[in-house]
């Protein structure tokens, strides 16, 4: 996973009434202006039992909003209902967000508790917006003016928008459905809820403890010295401990020469959520997959995948079944090849096993070493985290002209936390960017880049700076080593640095407009990763932590003779999840009411020939991707390589241009893409910087598949 959006649409929250108890409105931080420099989160004041009461008073407030837009006695235009909507809610959407990524990135049992109440309130608030008949005859009313009225496109574009998301939200509905479509979102609002609380839960059970160093055998010092720091942590000083988080696990995978205990702590990850314990969700699955399957029968849609791609640009599930399959012929094949020459390797060290799935991570690195000389610990010395950040900043600056300030007068939320200033070149204020790198126990796996306040021009053209966060599970210190990343690890940041980008860069006049569809939005940071390990530019940013000096020629040119290696591994694992969620969201009716995940998830996987030897990137127990609604990336895990379609070739750009930090090439990147948010079509905003539509091709050949 390399992002979560976080965004909270306007007419996404909102309508239940409630007196606000427990903290006095004039107390409460989460209610007040922010007294912080840029208007940040008081994050040193903001306390768990601030929100509820927030939430509440933010409900009434724009309920107060949309009652003064549906009491009007003037007739419905686009400025005093459209717009007024769209300007609705700021309040409630800045405290939103904050609750929902601090429970993402630093949550305690409070935060959870605090979740499990607003949830419904949340829920039926969008209902009661989306439901209300008065407010959806004003919208209609302008909706049927275009063609008879002259509106800009956005106009236009923000009329069509809104009118759709009431129609989505079943504002078409008779009483009684509209009644049962209340009942599926309050029970998906908590059941995606629970779906997370279980996996931190089990992201958090589960380490193996070694205590004879015989056991560490393979293992590189830094990763024994990770694992010794992780004993100490649980007060097992003097033996070894390691997580399923993937900072931890990954490198004992990679190097362990145990065989038995690579398949214990690979047993670990793969069983979460399906352990027949308090934290199993295999039943939260089918109830999910039948609520969204009703849902979207409730709206004319054949299913939640129809329901759900209306909205991208694949627009039919038949679209994304043609992308996916494409790329799985070559893909299976490769992997296929892999397989069998890690399985070569091992019959020749006379290992006596059938590769498997917890082996893969272990013989690839061997194969790596043998075919290119190339092993992950020659990179980490030069990919400290500050050489990656002091990378990052100065591609961006090459790019874009950006300056970064470090801020330490401003509140974080948790002390592993950095703060930016991000400026332009002429030093004008451009957002504030949170940097988390580090696991840590309260915090959800994975990376990902949200904001604590989006971009927004305000009705009077005061224009609202964003407040970003990139949040990480990055390798931590060890001993008196700083943070060294795997060269994953540094692709990673540069991909959600390319989201950060999106949002600092946003210039959208309309809030409802700030967002793109969700197989678009990994085109500005999947186009970031290509500078990461480009030759010409690692260059630049890789450089040894003690010595400075830059990575050698030798080195690069191993990463770039080994670019290809062990695609076939990693593009159908992702395959296989993408094509997994299509299969549970294209079930209809009777199909959607699932007997068993396990082997519905058997069943797909059988179907399209994944080998054992595999497992899909994310198994349906902890596909939080799909089955948490924080993620939103339902019939939608597909954007990653839809994406990857665009952002190869619009990589092309700046290589055809003979220079990759071309200047005029990433002006035009961000004033046709960045820029513009969803105020055009997503086609249409790719064709204005290429000049062209995308193909697959350049896909294809970064992956080595072609």
């Amino acid at each position: 996973m390399k992002r979560k959006s976080l965004i909270i649409l306007t007419l996404g929250i909102m309508g239940l009434m409630i007196a606000c108890t427990g903290n006095n409105s004039s107390n409460n931080p989460l209610l007040k202006e922010y007294d912080t420099p840029f208007g940040v989160p008081p994050f040193d004041k903001i306390k768990p039992e601030h929100f509820e009461p927030a939430i509440a008073e933010a409900i009434k407030q724009q309920m107060d909003e949309i009652d003064a837009i549906v009491t009007s006695t003037e007739a419905p235009t686009f400025e005093n209902t459209i717009y007024a909507l769209d300007n609705s809610g700021e309040l409630l959407e800045n405290i939103v967000l904050t609750l929902e990524n601090l429970n993402s990135a630093n949550t305690s049992d409070s935060l959870q508790e605090v979740l499990k109440k607003v949830s419904p309130m949340l829920a039926k608030h969008r209902d009661d917006i989306s439901m209300n008949p008065k407010l959806f005859e004003r919208v209609k009313a302008v909706y049927e003016t275009i063609g008879q009225k002259e509106y800009t496109p956005e106009q236009k574009l923000l009329i069509e928008k809104t009118y759709k998301s009431f129609v989505r939200g079943g504002a078409n509905l008779d009483a009684e459905k509209q009644a049962k479509l209340r009942e599926i979102n309050q029970e998906l609002s908590m059941l995606a809820l629970k779906f997370s609380e279980n996996l931190l839960a089990e992201n958090n059970d589960y380490y193996i403890v070694i205590d004879d160093e015989k056991d560490l055998a393979g293992l590189p010092e830094s990763v024994k010295a990770m694992g010794a720091e992780e004993a100490k942590a649980k007060g097992m000083e003097g033996k070894w401990v390691y997580t399923i988080y993937k900072p931890s696990m990954l490198p004992f995978l990679t190097y362990s020469q145990n065989h038995e205990l690579r398949e214990k702590l690979y047993y670990g990850y793969y069983m979460r959520g399906n352990n027949n314990n308090e934290h199993d969700n295999k039943e939260v699955i089918k109830k999910i997959v039948d609520l969204r399957q009703q849902k979207a029968e409730l709206l004319g849609y054949p299913t939640h995948a129809h329901f759900v791609l209306d909205e991208n640009m694949a627009k039919v599930p038949e679209n994304v079944y043609d992308l996916l399959n494409k790329i799985w012929e070559p893909a299976i094949k490769r992997a296929k090849e892999e397989r069998n020459e890690m399985q070569k390797l091992a019959d020749a060290e006379g290992a006596n096993i059938k590769i498997g799935p917890a082996d893969w991570w272990y013989y690839a690195e061997k194969v790596r070493k043998a075919k290119f000389d190339l092993d992950e610990e020659m990179l980490r010395p030069y990919l400290s985290l500050d050489a990656v950040r002091s990378g990052v900043f100065k591609l961006t600056e090459k790019l874009y002209g950006l300056k970064y300030e470090k801020r330490n007068d401003l509140p974080v939320y948790h002390p592993d936390c950095e703060v930016y200033e991000v400026k332009e070149s002429d030093d004008k204020h451009l957002g504030i960017l949170y940097l988390d790198f580090f696991p840590r126990e309260s915090k959800t796996v994975g990376a990902w880049c949200t904001t604590y306040r989006s971009q927004r021009v305000r009705p009077d053209g005061t224009f609202v700076t964003p407040v970003v966060s990139i949040v990480c599970n990055f390798s931590k210190p060890t001993g008196d080593k700083p943070a060294l990343l795997s060269y994953d690890e540094a692709e990673t940041f540069f991909h959600e640095f390319g989201h950060a980008l999106h949002a600092l860069f946003s210039k959208v006049k309309y809030a409802g407009l700030r967002d793109v569809p969700r197989d678009f939005v990994e085109l500005p940071s999947q186009i970031m990763e290509h500078w990461a390990g480009h030759k010409e530019y690692l260059k630049e940013y890789a450089r040894h932590y003690q010595t400075g000096e830059p990575m050698p020629d030798e080195l690069i040119n191993k990463i770039e003779a080994s670019g290809h290696f062990n695609q076939g591994f990693a593009t159908t694992e992702y395959l296989a999840a993408s094509i997994l969620d299509m299969d549970y969201h294209t079930l209809t009716a009777e199909k959607a009411k699932l007997d068993d995940i396990l082997a519905f998830e058997k069943a797909s996987m059988d179907k399209l020939g994944l080998i054992p030897e595999i497992l899909p990137r994310y198994r349906s127990t902890y596909f939080a991707h799909i089955f948490s609604d924080v993620l939103g990336y339902s019939s939608g895990y597909y954007s990653y390589i839809w994406a990857e379609v665009l952002d190869a070739d619009a990589f092309e750009a700046f290589v055809e241009s003979g220079d990759i930090l071309n200047k005029e090439v990433a002006s035009k990147f961000r004033t046709c893409v960045l820029e513009k948010g969803g105020s055009k079509e997503a086609m249409e905003l790719y064709t204005d910087f290429r000049g062209k539509e995308p193909s697959i091709e350049p896909l294809l050949k970064n992956r080595g598949l072609n």
